[in-house]
Parts: structure tokens; sequence; C-alpha cells
């Protein structure tokens, strides 16, 4: 599966963002789904994860009240809603699928976007 990122930008502190990931290929709906992020000269780390089925969604501490993740397996796409961004949530926010149709924090991913930037300068 192909996964393209959508909706990155600059959004200001308190701000709200909505980013999409479209999935191209078979099967997308039999993949446990997540996005994690990277900000500069840091590791890569968890955000949000979800079900094939979008049953069950886990969320990092750091984002839990703040962001949701969902999908729409009739679209092929993954969202990932961000409310109140503060600036530590600046990064290079990545989709990934991973053949496990139960996504977890700390799941192994096959697939991944290209990502795209969020900026939520101070």
């Amino acid at each position: 599966v192909q996964l393209v990122e959508f909706g990155g930008g600059l959004v200001k502190v308190g701000g709200f963002m909505r980013l999409v990931c479209g999935g191209y290929g078979r099967a997308f709906s039999r993949y446990g789904m997540g996005w994690l992020r990277q900000a500069s000269g840091k590791e890569r780390k968890f955000v949000a994860a979800i079900s094939w089925s979008g049953g069950t969604t886990y969320d990092a501490d750091s984002v839990k009240g703040r962001f949701t993740i969902s999908r729409d397996n009739a679209k092929n796409a993954v969202y990932l809603e961000m409310n109140s961004l503060k600036p530590e949530d600046t990064a290079v926010y990545y989709c990934a699928a991973g053949r496990s149709p139960y996504s977890t924090p700390g799941s192994r991913y096959d697939y991944w976007g290209q990502g795209t930037q969020v900026t939520a300068p101070q």
C-alpha cells in the first residue's frame, strides 16, 4: 500500500489542524494504522494508532485529549485531528500502515508516507 499525507503547514499555537493520510492499494481496511512524528534532531515518536475497524485507538500521553485519530475505510483514509496545538507539536508527521490489523503504541509498521511538516511556532 502507498501512503500520502496531506494537510500540514503553519498553524498558530492553540489552533487546529487536520491531517489526512490517503492509502492507495488493495486491502487498506485490513491494516492497522498509525501516526508518528519526528521533531528536528530528535527520534521519531508514536502519536496515535487505530485498528483496522477503527474500534480501538491509542494516543500518546503528550497528545491525549488534544489529538484524535480516525479512519474511513470506504475512502481509504486515516485522519489526525489536532486541537490546542503547542510549539512542542512541531514536527514532521508520518502516516504508517502495519500488516497487523491491530496497531498499538509499540507496533512495527511496514509502509510509510513521505511525511508532512506541521509547525506551531512560539
